[in-house]
């Protein structure tokens, strides 16, 4: 569809973020891009056609130029960005266009943002770790490659540490394409997660896409769709694994009650748009994995008010083969990364699937914990002294572990002066393998805070004193 060919509406209601338009003729499908006429364009989303002649659409970048009267061209496609190689070491918005300073990416090919999911007879699963150099993770939640895991847990209790920390990690050993994108984020994070990746060397294998906190509701709700088209171009054109990772996915949900919200719907459960489970779907089921190559994923998810029934956190929980979930009574006592080993989950647990050694280890640890949590209250009410002579072994192995699962973050090194430590899998079983045998019965709790290995606690100098 030419320019001249094109049908041109113009805006006959503006309210909030929404315009309608009327057209004369050939009335555009949904999720059609129109543009204005002004010079810079303003872009609306077709959502909604109410009436004969009539287009309800979102309002994606607001302009003081939006008025009642200002004539809207139908593009006759939907909101497209640019993919291929070039577009590696660069920072995108949700319409494909650089926002680092770089020169502009004119010449590439283009792809419409919502596409449809693989087909189950196309997809491939793949029984591998996916190894993160975090202890706790490794150890009791490990991440399958190919496949989506979530971090899980409220306002601040570390979820955009860890991811960044996951970044730093993976990414540079990470033999494939990473894809980062922040929806509904703070420009500070954005600026500097840029910044730190360039430091680090890993920016021109990554990808950078950003709707960000201060943009309307619209693009914060399409900006994933946009980060997996360029994400799925390096699957399954370039054959190349890809790792994606998502910060914030309640965002998205959020950004999808307020677009419910602005085109009138009726709201479901705790306000949430009607169409919560199936606008998520769309978005976590082009997350997959082909013949071509994998797409792994790993995603940060606000937890509101901590309450994990709310409908945004549990209709994630069902997309996801990992759980990594952050409890805010950990962080309180300085245990960081602060992940609950008793609510975390990984389908890759099971002894099919990872090592008879690793599978054995991480049960005796999370049982060492479990049984420490039931006795706890026994302990606040009549002192540990009480307990039997086994339950207080258990008591300090379950406080050792506890400690030991702690580890010094490469991420937050200039704000802790704590050296960052990647800890391999095996020497994360090797360390709690040794601890459960009783090894370190002499030891105080406190030399297993925010080391590395069980090779550091006699390294003078490594460890801060206890929490």
């Amino acid at each position: 569809m030419t320019d001249q060919t094109a049908p041109v509406g113009h805006i006959v209601r503006l309210e909030g973020g929404i315009a309608e338009i009327r057209f004369e003729r050939d009335l555009p499908a949904i999720a059609t891009r129109l543009v204005t006429l002004t010079d810079p364009e303003i872009v609306i989303e077709v959502a909604a056609l109410p009436g004969e002649g009539l287009a309800r659409g979102l309002v994606m970048n607001h302009s003081p130029e939006l008025r009642i009267g200002l004539a809207v061209r139908d593009t006759g496609s939907p909101i497209d960005v640019p993919v291929g190689k070039e577009v590696l070491g660069r920072m995108f918005n949700v319409f494909g266009d650089t926002i680092d300073d770089g020169p502009p990416l004119d010449d590439l090919l283009r792809r419409p943002v919502l596409r449809a999911p693989v087909p189950l007879s196309a997809r491939r699963v793949e029984d591998a770790i996916f190894e993160t150099g975090i202890k706790a993770i490794d150890l009791l939640s490990p991440l399958e490659r190919g496949a989506k895991a979530g971090l899980f847990g409220g306002a601040g209790v570390g979820k955009t540490v860890l991811i960044t920390e996951m970044i730093h990690n993976m990414v540079a050993a990470y033999d494939g394409v990473s894809l980062f994108c922040g929806i509904g984020e703070r420009s500070r994070e954005a600026e500097e997660l840029y910044r730190e990746m360039g430091e680090a060397g890993v920016l021109e294998n990554t990808v950078m896409m950003f709707g960000q906190m201060n943009e309307s509701p619209g693009v914060r709700f399409r900006v994933g769709h946009s980060a997996l088209t360029m994400a799925e171009y390096f699957r399954d054109d370039l054959r190349r694994n890809v790792l994606v990772l998502i910060d914030n996915i309640f965002r998205f949900v959020q950004a999808g009650s307020e677009v419910s919200g602005l085109l009138g719907r009726i709201p479901s459960r705790v306000g949430y748009q009607p169409t919560l489970g199936t606008e998520l779907a769309a978005l976590e089921e082009r997350i997959c994995s082909t013949d071509q190559g994998t797409m792994t994923s790993i995603q940060a998810v606000y937890v509101p008010a901590d309450d994990f029934t709310d409908p945004a956190a549990t209709h994630t929980f069902a997309h996801l083969s990992a759980s990594i979930v952050l409890s805010r009574k950990k962080a309180s006592e300085g245990l960081y990364p602060a992940i609950d080993p008793l609510k975390s989950f990984s389908r890759m647990l099971t002894p099919g699937t990872v090592s008879p050694r690793h599978y054995r280890i991480a049960r005796a640890v999370r049982s060492t914990l479990a049984e420490y949590e039931e006795l706890k209250d026994i302990i606040a009410m009549l002192g540990l002294e009480e307990l039997s002579e086994r339950d207080r072994d258990t008591v300090r192995q379950a406080r050792q572990l506890e400690r030991f699962l702690t580890q010094p973050f490469f991420s937050t090194e200039a704000m802790t002066g704590n050296k960052g430590r990647f800890v391999p899998l095996q020497e994360t079983l090797d360390s709690c393998a040794r601890i459960l045998a009783g090894e370190f019965a002499d030891r105080d709790e406190g030399d297993f805070y925010m080391i590395g290995t069980i090779e550091d606690l006699d390294a003078p100098g490594e460890a801060p004193d206890a929490a």
